[in-house]
Parts: C-alpha cells; structure tokens; sequence
C-alpha cells in the first residue's frame, strides 16, 4: 500500500553516482541485479583488465601522496609493483608481463607531469544536490590551473580522470561524459571555483584528451541526469511493491557487451546473446595470444546460478565509482 505524504513535503531525492546511473543505461537487469537483489546474485570471476585499471589508478594516486622530493617516475613505477592486484590473469607469467609493461607506461606518464603542480585534490570525492538528486562521485585527480583572460578568479578546476583501455579516445568521449560533466559541475560547487575543463589522461597511449564545458553545458548534462535518475527512482519503486512485472521494468539490454557481464549466469537471454570472455580478453592482444611454453589455463568455473529475491529491498547506499575502466567496449 502506498504511503501517504503530507502536502508540501519535499520529493525524496535519488541518490547516484555516474557509476549507477550509466548501468541502468546499459541494462537494466544488471541495475537490478547489482543495486536492488538482496542478497546480490554470485558474481562472476574478477577480470584481468579491472586489475590492471586499479593497479594503475592506485599507482598514482599514491605518487601525488609522496612527499614532494620522492615524485619521480621511479617512484611511481615501485608504487606500482608493490600494490599490483593480481587477479583476474591466465597465469604469473601473464601478470607479470603486463606488470613490468604497466610500470613503463606509469613512470613514462609520470615523467610528464609538474611534480610541484598539487592537485586540489586526488581521489577527491565530490556531492552535490538539485531538487531531483543528490549525486556523489570521486574524481582521479581535480587540478588546479591559471585562469583565462577576464576570470574573476586566479585559478580554474580541472577534472583528471585516468584510463588504461586499449581504444584511443576522442575529443566527443570527453564532451559527451555524463560523468566527466558530473564532477565538474559538483567540484565547482564544492570548492567554489569555476569547473568547466575536464580531460580524459589515456596513460597506457600517452594522450590528453580534453573538453572545455560551458554553464550551459553542464545544466544539460545535469538535466540529463535528472531524467534518467527519475526512471530509476521509477524502477525502484516497482521493485519495492513486489515481483509482478519484474523482467517488464528491468528488461535485458542483450549484446556483444553480455560477455562481459559479472551477472552472465544468471541472464539466459546475456548467455544466448554473446559468449561468455575469458577473465583475461580485455587486455591487449599481445598478453591474449597463447604462450608455447605453457599450458592454457582453464576457465574459471561460472558462479552457481540462483533465483533472485524479488520484492521489497531497502535501496542500496550510493557508492563511490570504480576506479578501474569497465570492459573494452566502453573503456
């Protein structure tokens, strides 16, 4: 039964990160299955290519922490090694071979950078409101920069955001990131400085790629935002009035991306839509191809399937987003 409120009670907001609403944009079962099952069903196995994100992210984030005398790329390539995630590899060997490539790429990418340049903030979680949502995010890196002629201010923000995937990044993947648009708009908000640069720092091709928003660029991407936080909210509440209708509200989005998919054994139609990858496929051709001089490990066996409990589930509490690049089709 639904319960009544008072006049001029103020609406609930949506809470969400970039992380949330780009699932229910992707499939809407998988939404259901990460932010809504109670208990989540059995995930499948970690994948090498999250690893590596996270290793590298990590890296970093740990290299601006240093004190300033110790920012070199060494620095940053030992940071590396003693904090790689190991999971998700055929085998040592394929670890360590994407380890030692890693930590080339890391410290060439780190000899780049102004070591006396402080970040505003590193891993720098950001929140902000509307009469709609109540959005939350962590930002790799919130840089500090001159401002242009005719600022009131000195200095201008800039969101950082790494990525380890192997297809180059265009100037549109910058433009038309919710997320990117997400953590400028509340940064600005929180650290009351102009926000409108934000860049995408391919560390594995050595590239920027950047995108300079306006005031108005923002509102529509917070707009947009809005709109899909309100189908969400929608799709909550008919999860939390019961089972009827389920695969209605929260359909499967089948196709070549249902092989990646951490919930592939519990989705028939994800299973007949692609093939189940190999926890190791995201990573460049060159970690893929067979080695002679081992034997190919098996696959990880698939979680056990199990029904989900449908029916009334207190929302899930908004998270930070993953630090690792989802899988290669949207990396």
């Amino acid at each position: 039964m639904e319960q009544l409120g008072f006049e001029g009670m103020p609406r609930r907001l949506y809470s969400c990160t970039p992380t949330r609403l780009s699932t229910w944009l992707d499939c809407p079962r998988r939404y259901r299955m990460t932010y809504l099952d109670r208990p989540v069903p059995p995930k499948g196995p970690p994948w090498a290519h999250n690893s590596l994100g996270a290793s590298v992210h990590n890296a970093l984030a740990g290299w601006w922490r240093l004190p300033r005398s110790e920012r070199d790329p060494g620095a940053a390539g030992r940071l590396l090694t003693s904090g790689w995630i190991t999971e998700g590899y055929a085998d040592q060997g394929q670890s360590d071979a994407c380890l030692h490539w890693a930590r080339e790429i890391v410290e060439r990418y780190t000899a780049g950078l102004d070591p006396d340049a402080e970040p505003a903030g590193v891993e720098r979680t950001v929140a902000t409101r509307t009469e709609v949502i109540a959005f939350s995010g962590r930002i790799d890196r919130l840089d500090r920069r001159p401002a242009g002629p005719g600022a009131s201010l000195a200095t201008e923000l800039a969101v950082v955001d790494y990525k380890t995937g192997r297809r180059p990044l265009t100037t549109d993947d910058a433009r038309s990131s919710l997320a990117l648009a997400m953590y400028a708009l509340a940064a600005g908000r929180v650290l009351r400085q102009p926000c409108y640069r934000v860049e995408l720092h391919q560390v594995t091709l050595g590239t920027v790629i950047g995108w300079t928003h306006t005031p108005e660029s923002l509102q529509r991407h917070l707009s947009r935002a809005e709109d899909i936080a309100q189908e969400c909210a929608a799709a909550d509440q008919s999860y939390r009035a019961g089972p009827d209708g389920l695969d209605r509200v929260f359909p499967p989005q089948t196709g070549p991306a249902c092989g990646w998919c951490d919930f592939r054994a519990h989705c028939p139609e994800g299973q007949a839509a692609a093939d189940q990858r190999r926890p190791w496929d995201g990573l460049a051709d060159e970690f893929t191809r067979p080695d002679p001089a081992r034997p190919a490990p098996p696959l990880p066996a698939p979680p056990v399937p199990g029904p989900p409990v449908p029916g009334p589930s207190v929302p899930a509490p908004a998270r930070p987003d993953d630090a690792a690049d989802a899988p290669p089709a949207g990396s």
